[in-house]
């Protein structure tokens, strides 16, 4: 393996993973190496390596499942390795940047920013902050930079920001941030690549994995998406609730005494697919178990219904529509749930073709449907070397 080229290491920290990859920085970003610690608070975590041709070899199990240990085994991994020697700089999803619209480096004052408002994504954002506080510790010569998940949406019109809330709060920046804008940019450039003319049209993009989201594009820009101030609300996640009524937090602290942090708690970590099955956030165990438990079923039933309406929605805020693309973990992999969101919405253009989506084909759509939908594999790594690469002129930015 060539050594000569400097190399980027990107860090993606999920709620239930976090993704790394080693691109050599030439005319061109080449892979090299990539992995993920999955299943973060689950049984069967797991650090797993992708080999050269890419299949994935588990080379660790992790006993404890929190990630701070997820962290630390990740980053003594990574230390180890002899591709480490020609890292010449890391790159971070960063889940929230507020007003933010562009990739910045590690600063002092930008890292006093981020622990400023924690609050607004108190789940995320603490653990991504401590894995660039624990990068610097161990590596302060590496150059550092940090790319918001928020950036894609800012440029959504004022009467989707807004919260129909009193104004005062605005000030205060309260209001409609939304995320996955790293997987949406990708998503667009790949769509720009497959079909040029559909990527200046009316696009859905459905970013459906532990967390979900979905977004309504036109003309290359976000009009609109279901994640709102915080990861939180929208569709029903693995272990988030989606939208609810908030009185339903009044209601609780009267009935159940709950508090907010017991609140905060609930919401994000212990309801949707969660919450409504009993059994699992995994939509592959809910899939597996939904023929002999009924909560299982309801599980899937709900977040496949609740996905469908959103795409409805999107369609009126859009005039119509001309793509439907599905990603993320559930998005890519899961045929039935794509039946299932997309059945019933033949009245809309939406037509699968049987075969192509049991096989998770590129286009899964029949050459009748007016809406052609399509399969695209996520890329949020990719994204965030073609950053540190660009903020910091170490090579290329194109993809391969």
């Amino acid at each position: 393996m060539k050594l000569n080229l400097p190399c980027v290491l990107t860090i993606n920290g999920g709620s239930s993973s976090i993704r790394f990859a080693v691109y050599e920085a030439g005319e061109t970003l080449l892979l090299r190496f990539e992995g993920r610690i999955d299943r973060i608070g689950l049984r069967g975590t797991n650090l797993i390596v992708n080999d050269p041709v890419g299949k994935p070899q588990v080379l660790r199990h992790l006993a404890a499942t929190d990630h701070r240990t997820a962290m630390v085994v990740l980053l003594d991994y990574l230390a180890a390795q002899p591709l480490f020697a020609s890292i010449r700089a890391a790159g971070h999803r960063v889940v929230h940047g507020m007003k933010h619209s562009k990739p910045e480096r590690v600063t002092t004052t930008l890292l006093k920013e981020l622990h400023r408002i924690r609050p607004y994504a108190p789940d995320h954002l603490p653990l991504e902050i401590e894995l660039i506080e624990e990068f610097l510790r161990r590596h302060p010569k590496l150059p550092q930079i940090v790319c918001f998940d928020t950036a894609f949406h800012r440029a959504m019109p004022q009467v989707a920001r807004l919260l129909p809330i009193p104004r005062r709060y605005s000030s205060k920046g309260v209001e409609r941030y939304s995320f996955h804008g790293l997987s949406y940019t990708y998503l667009m450039e790949e769509l720009g690549r497959l079909d040029p003319a559909a990527s200046k049209g009316r696009v859905i993009l459905a970013h459906l994995g532990n967390g979900a989201s979905l977004a309504a594009v036109r003309e290359g820009k976000s009009l609109d998406t279901t994640m709102g101030l915080t990861p939180a609300s929208g569709l029903m996640m693995s272990t988030r609730t989606g939208d609810i009524d908030p009185g339903l937090a009044y209601y609780l602290a009267r009935s159940e005494q709950l508090t907010a942090a017991q609140f905060q708690q609930m919401v994000n970590h212990e309801s949707g697919l969660i919450g409504v099955s009993g059994t699992s956030s995994d939509m592959r165990d809910l899939l597996a178990q939904e023929s002999s438990n009924v909560r299982a079923a309801e599980a899937v039933a709900l977040f496949c219904y609740q996905a469908k309406k959103w795409i409805g929605s999107y369609v009126t805020a859009l005039g119509g529509l001309e793509t439907l693309v599905f990603s993320g973990g559930v998005g890519e992999n899961a045929p039935l749930i794509r039946e299932r969101i997309c059945d019933g919405l033949g009245f809309l253009g939406i037509q699968l073709h049987q075969r192509r989506n049991a096989a998770n084909a590129p286009l899964i759509s029949t050459a009748a449907g007016r809406v052609k939908v399509r399969v695209i594999r996520t890329n949020e790594e990719i994204m965030i070397a073609n950053s540190v690469t660009r903020v910091l002129n170490l090579g290329s930015i194109r993809k391969p």
